[in-house]
């Protein structure tokens, strides 16, 4: 008996799925996002001036500069390139993920990058400017009620669809290269390279799927590096709490307010035993940050670079206070013009019940020498 190519000779069965068509489709789409990554220069390294004598320097990535606006474009190119060398991106078959913004406006970018569509299931609290990003790059947008909802949402699209579930916050931490390859790892430490103090005693990072906090601790491991890594963590995530509680269940009932950042679960992604430090940042000390970033480097930032900076700059002060000399590192995720009706509308933050002016305040007066952020 045989089905489709399978051959019975001498008892041997051979079955051969492969398709010509198939695989110069693929062949053609692993270029296209190959020759995205060719086409890219790296991202900036930014000084934020700290007072001369402190002894101590403090550097942002800024992951803002690439062709879709965020630190997700390099998440968003590894996982098509996961997704397409296991075979489950498919021609004429829609992609669908389950985001929180930034991630859906790049995978949609490389969506129609190699010709296939792009869902993106969010919460409808979502800025409009990302939704209206995310179909700019050809893709569109399925809203859901809450941050919870949204993995169900997603793999039902993909299921009803033919589709595949990208599936971000499981496979964030497994389809970049950590070892090396230009990752944002490799790049800081490259930067770093030619500066007073080279290695960094501490990388912040935050956390949206951990995905780029893993890569970055799994780097300094595997290099040798003494820096270690803090996760900063927004209110309403569960993050902090399941990595100080060794809980993998840890889960909370609403969403963050800080977009790109902070989850209602443990993501699988996220990888706690790679984590040396955790802080857990009140939501007007982040959008207190990026309000003083601009003041101090005339650029505005998503609040989730905010989170990572407030946590950066308490390191500083725990640093000083020691009387130790080094560097940290912090990254920009996003741009701020992405959030001028919400983290940048004092109306909003009205709405939302947030007073950010005892954080500014407190940052304001340490940068002008004061002791410290506690």
């Amino acid at each position: 008996m045989t089905a489709g190519n399978a051959a019975t000779t001498t008892g041997t069965v051979d079955v051969d799925r492969s398709d010509a068509a198939y695989r110069g489709w693929l062949k053609e789409a692993v270029r296209k996002v190959q020759a995205d990554a060719n086409r890219s220069a790296d991202t900036h390294l930014l000084r934020f001036p700290l007072p001369a004598d402190w002894g101590i320097d403090l550097y942002l990535k800024d992951e803002s500069t690439h062709p879709t606006g965020s630190l997700k474009h390099r998440l968003a190119r590894s996982l098509f390139l996961y997704g397409l060398c296991n075979g489950w991106i498919r021609p004429g078959k829609p992609v669908i993920e389950a985001s929180s913004g930034s991630t859906a406006v790049s995978e949609a970018y490389f969506a129609g990058l190699i010709g296939v569509p792009f869902i993106a299931v969010m919460a409808r609290s979502t800025s409009r400017s990302k939704i209206d990003l995310i179909e700019f790059h050809g893709g569109s947008c399925h809203l859901v009620d809450s941050a919870c909802e949204v993995y169900e949402a997603a793999a039902r699209l993909a299921e009803e669809s033919g589709g595949h579930y990208m599936d971000q916050f499981t496979y964030a931490e497994r389809a970049t290269d950590w070892r090396g390859n230009n990752n944002i790892a490799e790049s800081v430490f490259a930067q770093l390279r030619l500066e007073p103090h080279p290695e960094p005693d501490w990388i912040v990072a935050t956390a949206g799927t951990g995905g780029t906090s893993a890569t970055i601790a799994r780097y300094v491991r595997y290099s040798q590096h003494d820096t270690r890594i803090c996760v900063a963590d927004p209110e309403n995530s569960c993050f902090f709490e399941g990595w100080v509680e060794h809980d993998p269940d840890a889960s909370c009932e609403s969403g963050s307010r800080i977009e790109g950042i902070g989850r209602p679960r443990m993501e699988p992604s996220f990888v706690p035993g790679a984590i040396d430090r955790m802080m857990k940042v009140p939501d007007a000390a982040s959008i207190a940050t990026v309000r003083v970033l601009e003041q101090v480097l005339g650029k505005k930032a998503g609040a989730s670079s905010g989170t990572g900076l407030w946590s950066a700059l308490r390191i500083v002060a725990e640093m000083r206070a020691a009387g130790r000399h080094g560097s940290v590192v912090t990254l920009i995720c996003d741009p701020g013009d992405r959030y001028l009706d919400k983290y940048y509308s004092d109306e909003w933050l009205a709405g939302q019940g947030i007073d950010i002016e005892p954080y500014r305040e407190r940052l304001t007066a340490f940068l002008a020498g004061a002791a410290g952020l506690d």
